[in-house]
């Protein structure tokens, strides 16, 4: 699968779930290539997009956000307020998500990414060695694994 075509399914995917995307030439430096959060919403630039699993991470901390504060959210997520615990909850919802769509692990968790822990991380998620979701089952997105509709599953996909 292309690119493109990956941007195209998790886009529609996010879109469905209520994280509004756009697609946009972007001229600005960003954090992550291609990728721009602009007032809660994710700007991709397809042409400058590298790893498009990038874009599941920024919507978990788009879908992390408390609604009253996503319209605030604009550029780089950790000078917005996210700290440890919503960066760890945007990876267990980009894990979520990244099920839910049935692509495989190094999508999201590719070599680039994680500061060199992706392998790591696709050890730990897929021995369900799951960090990161204690947050979203304290804000009511999903229950705990040991559950039968537990993580990864969720239960509702934004805070509201």
């Amino acid at each position: 699968m292309s690119i493109s075509d990956t941007a195209s399914q998790i886009t529609g995917f996010l879109n469905s779930v209520g994280i509004n995307t756009r697609f946009s030439q972007l001229e600005i430096p960003t954090f992550l290539p291609g990728l721009y959060i602009e007032q809660g919403k994710l700007v991709i630039d397809v042409d400058r997009l590298t790893y498009p699993g990038d874009m599941l991470h920024e919507a978990g901390h788009i879908a992390v956000t408390p609604p009253d504060k996503r319209p605030l959210l604009t550029g780089d997520v950790h000078r917005c307020g996210h700290g440890p615990a919503e960066e760890m909850a945007a990876i267990a919802w980009s894990w979520a998500a990244l099920k839910n769509m049935a692509l495989p692990a190094d999508i999201l968790f590719h070599p680039e990414g994680y500061k060199g822990g992706s392998q790591n991380y696709i050890e730990a998620f897929e021995s369900h060695n799951y960090f990161g979701y204690p947050m979203l089952v304290y804000w009511g997105l999903t229950n705990n694994p040991d559950e039968s509709d537990g993580f990864p599953k969720m239960l509702q996909w934004v805070r509201t």
